[in-house]
């Protein structure tokens, strides 16, 4: 494991974001095991909530899918999400998170096309479509 991906580790387990990640996987009974880049996958998720196909919270990523899901530039995105926990301090990461959705929703109409987190994690990568601003779309 590189250096980086170690230090993302520890602050995301001390900052207790990967904690409540585990957490959230138990309770969506999801299983877990190690993945790439010092983070946790937990696949199988079984709550409706959030609707995507997955979602980091601190080194964790749960999804609903089974095993493989998770690679290539999703796996990219979703582990720029979990260098982002890092560098909000964990928790806190979670309400910014929800103010920037909002935001977007307010722009567009969609709650990750402008979402800060979103387009520095890789709208592409992550699935996302690039909704204009309301304001610029033709009448």
């Amino acid at each position: 494991m590189r250096r980086s991906h170690r230090v993302r580790q520890v602050i995301n387990y001390a900052n207790l974001s990967t904690p409540l990640g585990l957490l959230i996987a138990r309770m969506g009974r999801a299983r877990t095991c190690r993945g790439e880049r010092g983070l946790v996958y937990a696949h199988g998720y079984r709550i409706p909530f959030p609707v995507a196909g997955a979602f980091t919270v601190g080194n964790v990523i749960l999804t609903k899918h089974g095993e493989g899901y998770l690679s290539g530039p999703l796996l990219d995105h979703e582990a720029r999400h979990a260098t982002q926990y890092a560098v909000c301090v964990g928790l806190p990461m979670v309400v910014l998170y929800l103010a920037a959705s909002a935001v977007s929703f307010v722009l567009c109409g969609h709650p990750g096309s402008w979402n800060l987190f979103e387009r520095m994690a890789g709208l592409d990568d992550g699935g996302y479509p690039r909704v204009r601003p309301w304001w610029g779309r033709a009448r």
